[in-house]
Parts: C-alpha cells; sequence; structure tokens
C-alpha cells in the first residue's frame, strides 16, 4: 500500500542536488494532501529528545480506502466491501539517521492485539477508525483524528517519538506499479486465494495493476500473515530498485510521471518537507534499506476479536526498537572501520582495562557472556546491550588509549581496531559482529544465516531481516 510513497522520495532524492530534483521535488509539494497528523500528546521517546531534527521516524500507512475506485475496479481488483473505509491495511514505521545513509522498515501486523490510545483494547487496524468515528467536524477534522490516534498508539508500543506521517490508498499503488513496468518478485511455491481467485505461479514474475495489489493483499492460502507482510516488504523493495535503476533515472518523463501520481494521491503530515527528506536521503542504496516485522509476536484470541497476534513483554519491545537507533551515533563516527596500518601493540595488564560490551551479534546474550568472560580474565567489563546488527567485530577507542585497545584485541584476535574520539577517555567499546565466536578465540567468517533474533521468544514467530537488495523467493 505504501511503496509509491517510498518511490517518490526515492525518485526525488537521487537528483535532490540538482535543478531538476529541486522541479520534481516542487511538483510533489504542490500538489500533496496534508493533514494535522502528529498529536501535541501521547507521542514522546522513552530515550528522550535526543533525536530530534536529526534521525527521524515516519510513519507509512496504506488505508483500506477504495476512493477514487469506479464500481469496476473494485470487483477487478477483489478490494471487498467499501464500507470499511477507515481500517489502516498496511502500517510500517521507518527510522532513517541523520546522515540519511540507511533506513529501516519495521512492519505493524494489523491484526496485533494492542492497546488503542484513548480506546481501550482492540487490533491495531483499528485505531485510526476508533480516532475517526469519536471526532467531531468534517472529514478533513475526522482524518487527523484519525491519525493521530494511529500515531499514539504506535508510539506506545514502540516506545518512540513519531516525527512524520504519511498516507496511501489503493488507486496510488495501482497506478504507480503500472508506471514503473511492474516489481519483478520471486514466489516460493504457488499460492491460490479462495476468496479473491488470485493465483500466482512459483517462480520469477513481474507483477503489477490488479495482479500487483492481489498479491500484496492475499490472506487466504498463505502460511500465516507474516507472508503477507513479507509479500508487502518485497514489493517494496523492488519498487526501490526499480526507482533506483538506470532506466529510470535517464526517463525524466517517467520521473514526473511518478511524482505526480504521488502527489496527487498521497497525504502527509503538516510539517514534513518532501525536498529536505529527500536530501536527507540522498546516499541511501538498496543494500542500506532493512525490513523487519516486531518480534515475539504469538497466536491469540480477543473477546469480539477472534484471532489475534498477541504482543510480547515491553521489555523485548523496547530492546527491539531501541536498536534501530544504537547504530547511529557509531556509524557516523566511523561508517567503514578498518584496521589501521599503525595498529597499537603496545599493551597494559587487563586489570587497566574498562570495556562496554555491545551485542550486534543475532545471539541472545552474547554480550553479557563475553562481559563475564572477559572479567574472569581480569578486565573490568560489563554488558551494554544490544547495537545495530553487523557482521564485524569491532573495538572502538579513543585516541591515545592505544595499548589498552591492543590489550583488548589480544583477547579478541581478528577484530577490527578503529579510534573514536567521540568515547570517553579510558574507556573502550567491544560490539561483537557475526563472526564473533568467544573471548580467546579468533573470529570467523559471518554466518549465512540470519535467523538469531536477539529478542526471540518461544514459540513466537521469528524475525526475519532482509534488504532492499535481496531478490531469494518468499511465499
Amino acid at each position: 500500500m505504501i511503496a509509491r510513497v517510498v518511490g517518490a522520495v526515492l525518485s526525488v532524492l537521487v537528483l535532490a542536488g540538482s535543478g531538476w530534483g529541486w522541479y520534481l521535488a516542487r511538483v510533489a509539494e504542490a500538489s500533496v494532501n496534508r493533514t494535522d497528523a502528529i498529536p501535541t500528546t501521547g507521542n514522546s521517546d522513552v530515550n528522550g529528545q535526543k533525536h530530534a531534527g536529526a534521525e527521524m521516524n515516519l510513519l507509512l500507512v496504506g488505508m483500506d480506502s477504495r476512493q477514487g475506485l469506479t464500481p469496476q475496479q473494485q470487483d477487478e481488483y477483489a478490494t471487498g466491501n467499501p464500507d470499511g473505509l477507515h481500517n489502516t491495511d498496511t502500517m510500517m514505521l521507518v527510522h532513517i539517521p541523520a546522515d540519511g545513509s540507511a533506513a529501516s522498515f519495521v512492519s505493524f501486523p494489523r491484526d496485533m492485539y494492542v492497546p488503542i490510545a484513548g480506546h481501550g483494547e482492540g487490533k491495531l487496524n483499528s485505531a485510526y477508525g476508533s480516532g475517526y468515528n469519536a471526532a467531531n467536524g468534517d472529514d478533513s477534522a475526522k482524518d487527523a483524528a484519525g491519525a493521530q490516534v494511529l500515531i499514539q498508539t504506535i508510539s506506545q508500543i514502540s516506545g518512540l517519538q513519531i516525527d512524520h506521517f504519511a498516507e496511501i490508498n489503493l488507486l496510488g499503488f495501482i497506478n504507480l506499479s503500472n508506471i514503473v513496468g511492474g516489481v519483478t518478485v520471486d514466489i516460493c511455491q504457488a499460492t491460490d486465494d479462495p476468496v479473491t481467485g488470485a493465483h500466482f505461479d512459483a517462480g520469477v514474475q513481474t507483477l503489477s495493476g490488479s495482479q500487483a495489489l492481489l498479491f500484496v493483499r492475499q490472506r487466504h492460502g498463505l502460511t500465516s500473515d507474516f507472508d503477507r507482510v513479507a509479500r508487502q516488504q518485497v514489493y517494496i523493495a523492488g519498487m526501490v530498485r526499480n526507482l533506483l535503476s538506470s532506466n529510470l533515472l535517464i526517463n525524466l518523463s517517467k520521473q514526473k510521471q511518478v511524482v505526480r501520481q504521488v502527489g496527487s494521491s498521497v497525504t502527509l503530515d503538516q510539517g514534513l518537507n518532501v525536498f529536505d527528506l529527500a536530501s536527507q536521503m540522498q546516499s541511501v542504496q538498496p543494500g542500506n534499506i532493512t525490513f523487519q516485522t516486531i518480534p515475539g509476536l504469538t497466536d491469540g484470541t480477543a473477546d469480539g476479536w477472534g484471532s489475534v497476534l498477541m504482543l510480547p513483554s515491553q521489555q523485548i519491545l523496547t530492546t527491539f526498537f531501541s536498536t534501530l537507533t544504537a547504530g547511529d551515533a557509531a556509524s557516523s563516527s566511523s561508517a567503514a572501520p578498518t584496521t589501521s596500518a599503525a595498529a597499537p601493540t603496545k599493551t597494559v595488564p587487563p586489570s587497566q582495562v574498562t570495556v562496554s560490551v555491545l551485542n550486534g551479534s543475532g545471539i541472545t546474550g552474547a554480550a553479557s557472556t563475553a562481559a563475564t568472560a572477559l572479567t574472569q580474565t581480569g578486565f573490568h567489563a560489563s554488558s551494554g546491550g544490544n547495537a545495530t546488527r553487523t557482521g564485524t567485530t569491532i573495538i572502538r577507542y579513543r585516541t591515545g588509549d592505544d595499548a589498552t585497545a591492543a590489550t583488548l584485541a589480544a583477547k579478541i584476535p581478528g577484530a577490527i581496531l578503529t579510534a573514536d574520539d567521540t568515547l570517553t577517555a579510558g574507556q573502550l567499546t567491544l560490539t561483537l559482529g557475526a563472526d564473533f565466536t568467544a573471548v580467546g578465540q579468533h573470529v570467523t567468517a559471518a554466518p549465512t544465516s540470519t535467523s538469531a533474533d536477539p529478542t526471540a521468544v518461544p514459540g513466537a514467530y521469528a524475525n526475519k531481516e532482509r534488504t532492499a537488495a535481496d531478490t531469494s523467493c518468499i511465499n
């Protein structure tokens, strides 16, 4: 539902520094719809306001709205009963670091059973409608109220402040998928939806228009609703690749079509500046765009709602969402750490070394285990919690602390050493990567499997991460 919102941003950002990019941004800005979506209460960050004005949290919403569709199109696209116009079919939080080098998409399945801000408990996709129906005023005021309740609900779940809001409807999705010539997907096995009649063969295929819509909306004939979420993520990833392809970059007419289409049917909050967002993201590439789903969700039932997805503990949620921001400062200070040609060689006794161990390996409890092992060998070590997942184990030290860094490196052979003058003198950080084995053992090549989840819950659906460059098959 939200693929063209992403498409709009990415089609502009690659040319944001040029006159043509400026013009495209102004075309989008002139026609885009606006709503007063950001609430003044109930939308705060558990980490305080440190991210304000730098990193950004954007809520992307696909509305289950038939607005603009003819009765014939409603039949063709199997959109169902048009009465449920205020349900949010797709919800994704997008975290963008201050340097615009990456983007983290986190899907919020519509059937999650959650506290709806000010409206008791219910499925997440009812939050917008609850706010809309309870508000007074015209449709514009009701739409704003619906968006605000949804944002407050998402903020409660994630512990993050939502800075901006973007909404998309079905017609825009259909039109954009046609403009870019469809998106190529790889389906692991053939599927059939007995309700809509949709059939998809196994293998690689290009989907657009009605087929694209059926693909991302299919609910029946799949293993679970997580397959549906994965399809939405994969389609957005394919759209990203199309919009950054050389074919689109040299086709000015198609770029303008994309931007006009977005401008005509997307709704943004009052404060989101299209050109600023494009400028912030101009260095992003498909391999730096990740897709995940909230971890630890389990099947359940709720009175009046039937089958639902139950949330894990708040601690698990807070830990997961904090990892979206944990790597921002480190990545800005040393985006590509490498072993120095003059790596420190002088050492000191371990008792003179203080180190905070961060877990970027994806293995539950790795930081605590490593900190304990280091303490047992004489270091002053403590666990600093989770960090953004990484394949490489990194030791960071302040200039002048070369000897203490070398002492730690001797216990983690093969770890990358990098100077980081944002650290306090005498304080090291050890970020464990997927290549970490154990204290005293040489790091190894990163494992090919990424199924390990630091917030895994027994019996829960796994949180599988993929990037926009991943073209592997899905259900």
